[in-house]
């Protein structure tokens, strides 16, 4: 029986109709924060790869100042996030229920103290102006460690808050009566390279802090399973083409925060991205040692009044 063209054309669109719905209904949107920090790059190369794509995830990145990220979790416009690990017990400790699902990277010299010429060791800034970012932020966090290391506390200092970018700005153009500042990749290498502007005193090299994390609502979690799941293998497909693509991998990433391929690889030389085995590792012991530790220094200086429970504070199952 031959369909008349009107028929036929009618027909192709009530199937066509019908077949949409299922196929968008087969991917979980979502909406994430993060920030333009080297170490989160790869979240990026996931989405223009079509790699979140490719595990069942419609996702929408949204660049969250640090300071503001918990916020945007606890208002639900967003459902995730990447952040530093001690930042996940300062946001459940403030009652932004959050879970850490899987470890991105760890900084090896990515973050780093730069202080004006003339300053040599850390016991010098004491009464000096340091810049960082707020309170229950990483850079913020990163000076209390660091001072603490050298027998000092954030209380020795004067605090300027500042974003890490603009702290290196900052150093690069000599204003902002600023002693010293907190900044992390890819604007701490500006500074690397204008060492008359400043010297960086300390990194993550010298004291190994900072780590990041991705994690979402438990809400979130329970609600989608396979999206968490998503999640993870997204971001170790990622990992595994930085390896097997490494120039279009840095040119995808680098054009994320305005840098040429050649400029973003060399400030990844800084951090390392976490495979699934290194995650496994991880999360093993390594996780707790630092949260436990990291917990007790954000009470000591006033960031939380009370330490969470932090064997709630990552979900592992999702790397497995």
């Amino acid at each position: 029986m031959k369909l008349k063209p009107a028929l036929m054309a009618s027909l192709v669109a009530a199937a066509c109709a019908a077949v949409a719905p299922m196929a968008s209904a087969q991917e979980t949107k979502v909406a994430i924060g993060i920030s333009g920090w080297t170490g989160f790059a790869p979240l990026t190369l996931a989405k223009e790869a079509g790699l979140f794509k490719k595990h069942g995830l419609d996702v929408t990145i949204k660049k969250i100042p640090q300071k503001d990220r918990h916020l945007a979790l606890a208002s639900g416009d967003i459902q995730c996030a990447a952040t530093t690990v001690e930042t996940w017990v300062v946001w459940n400790a403030n009652g932004v229920a959050s879970t850490q699902i899987f470890q991105m990277d760890k900084s090896y010299g990515a973050d780093g103290l730069v202080v004006k010429p003339g300053i040599e060791k850390i016991t010098d800034l004491k009464g000096k102006t340091l810049a960082a970012s707020a309170p229950g932020t990483a850079p913020y966090f990163g000076a209390a460690w660091i001072l603490k290391k050298n027998g000092m506390s954030i209380k020795d200092v004067k605090v300027l808050t500042l974003e890490p970018q603009p702290v290196a700005n900052a150093f690069l153009a000599g204003t902002g009566g600023i002693d010293a500042g907190m900044t992390y990749e890819p604007y701490l290498s500006s500074v690397r390279a204008k060492p008359e502007a400043g010297k960086i005193i300390a990194t993550t090299i010298d004291y190994p802090m900072v780590m990041d994390t991705f994690g979402c609502t438990p809400k979130f979690l329970a609600e989608n399973p396979k999206a968490a799941k998503g999640f993870a293998d997204a971001y170790f497909d990622a990992v595994e083409m930085i390896k097997a693509e490494p120039k279009k991998s840095f040119e995808i990433m680098g054009a994320d925060v305005k840098q040429t391929a050649e400029a973003f690889e060399a400030s990844q030389k800084f951090l390392r991205w976490q495979d699934k085995a290194a995650n496994q590792k991880f999360f093993a012991g390594e996780f707790q040692q630092f949260t436990k530790e990291a917990a007790d220094l954000l009470l000591e200086v006033g960031i939380i009044r009370q330490i969470p429970d932090l064997t709630k504070l990552a979900d592992t199952q999702f790397i497995k």
